[in-house]
């Protein structure tokens, strides 16, 4: 069935205008990425309404061309002017623009698109082969199971929040607040409606997803006076880049998949992965100099940033749980068309869960080609003045909230959340973690019901073995750090006794 599913998948790929739809996201992305403070979340979240009318396969692996070529495009900024065009290319950053300073614009280049499509070829390739593996296991999950995912996730918000947990619960609770405006989902209670009509509905979430990432971003880049790079003169040799690359398969490989597993964590997505990744090389490689214009540096940034596309889509297909801001858009794009994640996009929709891994795959063919191609023409794109970006971004947000629904209700939210937005990333309260909350909130709510209501007792979390399962690694995430600590000191009471006692001899 997997195999028929394949190629069933490979077939609507292939048809017109899908085929078309993979090369235009992603030089869409490609572009959007680029942009110093424009990502792939702001892209997405602002085209999304214009995905309506199209057909639902179609509209998401569009969306995911964005997604996947944002990924790789935000790497450019990075390296040319040291703006990174997403919180994903950060690290791109601490090599890539030393060494354009130091005249070798082309080899970064050549390595972030070398790097990103090799290593996204492999991500889609991994996932693709583990779909059958994947299949018995999303089947054999039922309310339960949903309700306890559900909980892991937000468990997970204080892991994904390093040094602001409080503030990262604060965020995930309000976004759990949030869902809950509107009719209850089990009885027909309105709950924070305030007998408007509007909101009978809850506050829709594609309005929520625009307001924090496209207006609020907006909003971020007002207060700069200018995100346009000066002309850059590109330099350097393309095919060292490239050769740079091949000769060191153990870490573009290894980044590959910390990219790819990490990316399947909810929250974490391409930020913590590429950190991670240039961690690890920094640790491994003791004789180079990174941070100063190591090739090694872009070489571990950009292995990982691609195949996080492939590991953060499967929390979303599988359970509903975004595994970055870019997947909550998608997860947006999976609701709005129709396509409810969970089981059956592992039975009756198999076919269409694999044509997104295979748009992954052939779409990293363009970011090769276009990356190694149109390597002296990227400076141009990184010139665009935030005069320009802004009202485009505003006026097409508002326009598409309110298409989808013809609700004033809609325009309002994103507004709102625009400016909620804003304050929130100012004053350090993690847009995933809200993002996470109120995703996860209705999950929650609907199968912790359904499952008292298929065996009136609590005990339904623990006596399947699945369920105990996630209650192990539930308590595994919010008790770790406290055991971590709890070892740590012993460790240093440890150690100070030790030399207390060496000092008396």
């Amino acid at each position: 069935m997997a195999l028929d599913a394949f190629f069933s998948g490979i077939e609507l790929v292939f048809a017109w205008p899908t085929i078309g739809l993979v090369f235009f996201g992603v030089l869409l992305g490609i572009i959007i990425g680029s942009i110093p403070g424009v990502g792939a979340p702001i892209g997405m979240a602002m085209l999304l309404p214009l995905t309506v009318g199209m057909e639902p396969h179609n509209a998401i692996i569009f969306l995911i061309g964005i997604y996947s070529g944002g990924m790789y495009g935000g790497s450019i900024a990075s390296i040319l002017i040291n703006a990174p065009g997403d919180a994903g290319n950060a690290a791109t950053t601490l090599d890539g623009y030393p060494l354009t300073k130091a005249g070798r614009a082309k080899d970064a280049l050549a390595i972030s698109a070398t790097a990103s499509a090799l290593m996204g070829f492999l991500g889609a390739l991994v996932v693709i082969v583990l779909t059958p593996v994947l299949i018995p296991i999303v089947r054999s999950f039922g309310s339960p199971e949903y309700f306890l995912v559900a909980v892991l996730g937000i468990a997970l918000i204080t892991v994904v929040t390093k040094g602001a947990p409080i503030k990262g619960i604060v965020a995930g609770a309000f976004g759990f607040m949030i869902s809950t405006v509107g009719l209850a989902i089990m009885t027909p209670t309105p709950r924070f409606t305030f007998d408007q009509m509007g909101l009978y509905d809850g506050i829709d979430f594609i309005a929520i997803l625009i307001g924090l990432f496209a207006v609020a971003e907006m909003i971020k880049l007002s207060q700069q006076q200018q995100i346009a790079g000066s002309n850059v003169t590109v330099t350097g040799n393309i095919k060292t880049g490239v050769k740079s690359v091949i000769d060191h398969p153990v870490l573009t490989t290894k980044s590959g998949l910390l990219g790819l597993f990490i990316g399947m964590i909810p929250g974490a997505g391409a930020t913590t992965s590429t950190f991670v990744s240039y961690a690890e090389a920094v640790r491994t490689y003791t004789d180079g100099k990174f941070g100063d214009g190591d090739l090694r540096g872009v070489i571990a940034t950009e292995s990982a940033n691609n195949p996080t596309v492939s590991g953060s889509l499967v929390p979303t297909i599988a359970f509903g749980i975004p595994g970055s801001g870019s997947t909550a858009v998608l997860l947006g794009g999976l609701i709005l068309h129709g396509l409810r994640p969970g089981p059956d996009m592992f039975a009756s929709q198999l076919h269409v869960t694999y044509s997104f891994f295979i748009a992954i795959f052939i779409g990293n063919l363009l970011i090769l080609a276009v990356g190694l191609l149109l390597i002296t023409r990227f400076s141009l794109i990184t010139q665009i003045d935030s005069s320009i970006i802004i009202p485009i971004v505003i006026v097409l947000s508002v326009l598409g909230a309110f298409t989808l629904n013809r609700n004033w209700f809609d325009v309002a939210a994103i507004l709102a959340f625009g400016i909620m937005g804003y304050y929130m990333v100012r004053h350090n309260y993690s847009i995933i973690a809200f993002i996470l909350g109120a995703v996860l909130g209705p999950i929650a709510e609907e199968n912790l019901f359904r499952s008292l209501q298929l065996e009136d007792n609590w005990l339904i979390f623990v006596t399947r073995p699945l369920s105990l399962l996630l209650v192990i690694l539930t308590l595994l995430v919010l008790l770790g750090p406290i055991l971590k600590e709890y070892l740590h000191s012993a460790e240093e009471d440890g150690d100070e006794a030790m030399d207390q006692n060496l000092s008396e001899e």
